[in-house]
């Protein structure tokens, strides 16, 4: 399967192994280009001793990686700790100093007083305010960040059970960010983001940064990723303008460092289950179901009675007496004939990293296969059907040291994925999967092996989808997307004009290409199908003869290879180039003082489309006080193609301050349980573009139509003359939206590292939202689509916290814990609704999205209740006792569309909830992560014997006299009741529990002989699992119905639950 999906060329194998090759060998081979000759090598290192030792933590007593060792005095002498926190390094003479630091623990400074082995024991610095975030377009100490900002480690997100998922991998990790899954479909599964919630209409997805530079959130693999920082407010978003407007994520990719080439080798083996599905009753109780059915309705539809089946029937269904009436009277479970009961998958990770002082390098190749959830049904047709996907990342991050005061970085990453799946499908091939949602287990067999024929509901095709046979034929499309983006950074230090002054300038050259419409064509040849009448016992064939001998139908190999086409649509190329400066400096031993100003354009087009642009000049001033006090102002002027040339600039800022209360004088009395208390404030504007369309100022026309003239023939004659028409009517005045940001909080911590944490309010006003045409109160005569207009208010507001505790016993056990909880709540404050739309119908005053509904209180439980009900507008004849009796909200004495009513929440959660746990050991670690959400509405349109089709859905009990309190109405057969009368039955509580993350591991390292002899460092072995329990009332495991076509009863490919095994090998 895997040599099927992708084939990588031999030139680029060529590549990623030259480019391993050359920097695991590295050392040497700049060694051997060196000044210096062998000889004079050696005799300088005659002069020098050896020292090794390890680094442990005084906290967990585990071992410290990454840990920076240097000679003290002689900053060209140092090296990393690896894994396991061993070092080795060579110093000039037995008397030197040894300086030993790491983000997070306090530096310490050792003698070596002529010992070869020297153990560091090091302390958590427990302010913890020197740990370096990652900010916009640069780096703060944590001290002086005055932005809500959450920063989640690569190591975190690579714990996450086999999930390869950027996206998928930070739910739970990061307060404020709040993510929504609706598929398991093989290289779909990246979730849809919003940050503290939505605040506007139009596209709220956050700004995703590689590198600083945009590029999509799975153009990188998890191994090479190092940190992930999510901007949140203003003051962290407004250097990037209007592409900040929903927030930020920067994610940044690992780097080499000094010393030796270190090999990271991980390995993860997966097993994909299925996760939960909607319960559908099989056969026999579906029948049952509409016997029932049938005897509610009798009154309204005597006829009814003419469907009704004898006990006798109906358990031919469950008890077939031979292999004809197990044909005749199917009883199918269409999840368990569909879907496998796990998939494999499988991901490979190499990286190496090291370097001297010339040249810094980290470079990686990461493979992944993801295999299919469908089972493989033979089709004779010689090509294998079915999901895959194979991705290859290769990674090449190189830092030259040209000179002392000049750096140039060299990023080269590229990625090859091939996805397969059925011939023409596009995100909306339910049919191949819809028969596990909504197909009734009586209506057919998959496959008939007595004849070879495929099963399909002959009174009516559209009523049944027989998804086994869907696939089996649907013919193979790969569809590849190759990435190659590269990057070139200089940076060169100005000391030597203004100390502290420093220049970066960045250019960068992305290309993405998509193919797709390669691989098999067969979605119109047809197959032999036949349907068994229950009642009768007839056979019917859909295929007579074959129409083209007039002879018995024959099924024939009638598919074609297709060579592949670019999607013009989808390719898309980006330039992107940057300058910046950057000032820094210190005025006695307390004022410290920042100043950024940077220039950056980005030139971008999809297929053969204009490029679009867009420009940012940005600034960032900042100044520290004794390390106590903070101020921060920054801002971007940005540009917009979409605008008039007086709208087209605009100027959007923001200022913070902070204050360590910790550090002032009368605090003293507290230093011995209070480590830190910082207090953060931030305001700004940011402005937004967010809407789909360009120049939406200009009024556009294009080219085609005729005027028909005469009326003679079919449709008569047209004008020779072609139309010039106005398609889009402009709009000089459209402007910016404008986001007014506000945040305030505090950063925490006790008793010497056991608590630490922060807390937010934030509060968001946004106005002048862009509002399409199609969505403003336009009358209908208009005659034409309304231009976009800044119509649109809506205000958001809530608040976050995290708290996260450390604590290590006397034994070596270290128990910590990552609790956070977000809240965001949003309301439309101006939409332009019609005037005339009832108050409560506006979306005005209510969250964006706000889930609408008939509402029922109770049931008709017998005719006296019926007869005194509400009359609708609509079938009102055919209510029945055990129909729902409907809310008259407005009082009119109807039912009708005005009862349509604010139902619920809104499709996206009010509350997110994590709760992480974890420990230490020896050798062992492990932990659990619980993730759960509320405040949130799902609509699932999961009817039973809808359209008197058999399927019945599990959803609890039914209606009946004896049970008045039951959980739904009795379903109707024939009886035709309004389209009000599910009032609000398919509107569920999308609250949900999960189990999202667990896992044990043991570490040998080597101390164990055999590790050792394989020449390995260590070997951390683990076991663990992605969403392994889901407690909801939901009835699937979908978050959303954003996938597949979004309407719930077609369902989507299954979401997953992860088994995995792996393995991280350094050598």
């Amino acid at each position: 399967m895997i040599k099927q999906l992708i084939k990588v060329p031999r030139k680029v194998n060529c590549v990623v192994l030259g480019v391993l090759l050359q920097f695991m060998f590295s050392n040497v081979l700049l060694a051997s280009g060196g000044k210096a000759t062998l000889s004079a090598v050696k005799n300088q290192y005659s002069q020098q001793i050896t020292v090794s030792g390890t680094i442990t933590s005084a906290e967990d007593k585990l071992p410290i990686p990454g840990v920076t060792i240097m000679v003290k005095g002689n900053s060209k002498m140092g090296v990393i700790s690896d894994y396991d926190g061993k070092y080795k390094i060579s110093i000039p003479s037995s008397g030197a100093t040894l300086v030993f630091s790491s983000i997070g623990f306090k530096t310490i400074e050792k003698q070596v007083k002529g010992q070869s082995v020297v153990n560091i024991v090091m302390s958590v610095d427990q302010t913890n305010l020197n740990e370096v975030v990652i900010v916009g377009y640069g780096k703060q100490k944590k001290e002086s960040v005055v932005a809500a900002i959450s920063q989640v480690s690569g190591k975190t997100l690579e714990r996450n059970g086999g999930v390869q998922s950027i996206g998928a991998a930070l739910t739970g990790n990061a307060p404020g960010l709040v993510t929504t899954a609706s598929t398991g479909m093989p290289g779909e599964e990246d979730p849809r983001i919003v940050i503290r919630g939505a605040s506007t209409w139009n596209d709220s997805a956050p700004l995703v940064l590689v590198d600083g530079i945009e590029r999509p959130m799975n153009s990188v693999d998890i191994g090479s990723v190092e940190t992930v920082s999510v901007l949140k407010d203003a003051s962290a978003t407004a250097v990037y303008g209007s592409r900040g407007a929903n927030g930020v994520i920067l994610i940044t990719t690992k780097r080499g460092s000094l010393g030796k080439a270190l090999i990271r080798a991980r390995v993860n083996t997966t097993m994909k289950v299925p996760s939960q599905l909607p319960n559908k009753l099989d056969s026999y109780d579906g029948l049952m179901v509409r016997n029932q059915a049938i005897e509610n309705e009798l009154a309204l539809t005597p006829s009814s009675w003419n469907d009704y089946l004898p006990q006798a029937i109906i358990d031919k269904y469950r008890f077939p007496a031979n292999q004809e009436e197990a044909e005749r009277y199917p009883n199918v479970d269409w999840q368990d004939t569909l879907f496998k009961d796990y998939a494999m998958s499988y991901n490979v990770s190499l990286n190496v990293s090291g370097g001297t002082e010339f040249v810094k390098y980290f470079t990686s190749a990461d493979f992944l296969s993801e295999g299919d959830l469908f089972k493989k049904y033979s089709n004779n047709r010689g090509y294998d059907p079915g999901y895959g996907y194979n991705r290859l990342n290769v990674r090449t991050n190189l830092d030259f040291q040209i000179t002392p005061s000049t750096t140039f970085k060299v990023n080269l990453a590229g990625s090859h994925a091939v996805k397969k799946s059925p011939w023409g499908a596009s995100g909306g091939e339910y049919t191949m999967w819809d028969a596990a949602y909504s197909t009734a287990p009586d209506v057919f067999l998959p496959y008939y092996e007595s004849d070879n024929s495929w099963g399909y509901f002959a009174p009516n095709e559209g009523k049944a989808s027989n998804s086994v046979r869907n696939l089996a034929i649907s013919g193979i499309q790969f569809v590849t997307t190759t990435r190659l983006t590269t990057d070139f950074t200089l940076n060169q230090n100005l000391d030597m004009l203004v100390k502290g002054l420093n220049f970066t300038g960045t250019i960068a050259l992305d290309n993405s290409f998509v193919e797709g419409d390669r691989g098999v064509n067969d979605l119109y040849n047809d197959t032999q199908q036949k349907w068994i009448d229950p009642v009768t016992g007839i056979v019917t064939y859909k295929k007579a003869y074959d129409t083209a001998n007039r002879f018995d139908f024959q099924e024939g190999v009638k598919w074609s290879p297709s060579a592949g086409t670019v999607r013009d649509w989808s390719t898309y190329r980006r330039l992107f180039y940057q300058a910046q400066i950057n000032y820094a400096t210190t005025l006695g031993s307390k004022h410290d003082i920042t100043a950024m100003g940077l220039f950056n354009r980005n030139e971008g087009a999809t297929g053969s489309e204009v490029p679009r642009y867009r420009e940012d000049w940005v600034f960032r001033a900042s100044y520290g006080y004794a390390g106590k006090y903070f101020a921060e102002y920054n801002g971007a002027y940005n540009g917009s193609e979409k605008f008039a040339a007086g709208n087209r600039f605009a100027f959007f800022s923001s200022g913070g301050l902070n204050w360590v209360v910790s550090k002032e004088g009368f605090m003293k009395k507290t230093a011995s349980f209070l480590d830190l208390l910082k207090i953060r404030a931030n305001y700004g504007q940011v402005g937004d573009d967010s809407v789909s369309g360009r120049w939406l100022y200009l009024t556009q026309w294009g080219f085609g139509g005729q005027t028909q003239l005469g009326t003679s023939g079919e449709g008569g004659e047209l004008s020779p003359y072609t139309w010039y028409k106005e398609t889009a009517v402009g709009n000089p005045g459209v402007q910016w939206e404008t986001a007014e940001k506000s945040n305030f909080g505090v950063d925490f911590g006790f008793f010497k590292g056991l608590i630490k944490g922060s807390a937010d309010i934030f509060k968001e006003e946004r106005s002048d939202i862009l509002l399409s045409g199609g969505s403003r109160a336009i009358p209908s005569y208009y005659g034409a689509v309304a231009p976009v207009a800044n119509l649109g208010r809506v205000r958001n507001q809530g608040y976050e916290f995290e708290v996260k505790l450390n604590y290590t016993f006397a034994n070596g056990l270290n128990l910590w814990s990552d609790l956070n909880m977000t809240h965001s709540e949003n309301k439309i404050i101006d939409a332009n609704n019609p005037e005339l739309l009832p108050e409560y119908q506006k979306s005005e005053n209510k969250p964006i999205g706000q889930a609408f509904s008939y509402v029922a209180q109770g049931y008709y439980n017998n005719w006296d209740e019926l007869y005194g009900s509400t009359i609708q507008d609509t079938n009102d004849n055919q209510k029945l006792p055990g129909s729902y009796n409907l809310l008259d909200y407005n009082a009119d004495g109807v039912i009708n569309s005005y009862d349509n009513i604010p139902y619920g929440f809104t499709g996206t959660p009010q509350n997110t909830y994590n709760a992480t746990v974890g420990f230490n050991w020896k050798k062992f670690s492990g932990f659990i992560q619980f993730y759960g959400v509320n405040n949130v509405t799902r609509q699932v349109v999961l009817g039973s014997l809808v359209s008197q089709n058999h399927t019945v859905y599990d959803q609890g009990s039914l209606w009946n006299k004896d049970n008045i309190d039951a959980d739904n109405p009795m379903p109707r057969w024939l009886s035709t009741p309004s389209g009000y009368n599910d009032a609000q039955r398919y509107m569920y509580d999308g609250s949900y529990l999960r189990l999202k993350n667990a896992e044990i591991a043991y570490t040998f390292d080597e101390s164990n002989s055999s590790i050792k002899s394989w020449g390995v460092q260590n070997i951390r072995v683990f076991i663990n699992g992605d969403n392994l329990l889901f407690w909801s009332k939901m009835p699937d495991d979908r978050e959303s119905n954003y996938a597949g076509t979004g309407w719930a009863s077609q369902g989507a490919y299954p979401t997953v639950k992860r088994f995995n095994l792996g393995a991280n090998i350094i050598f």
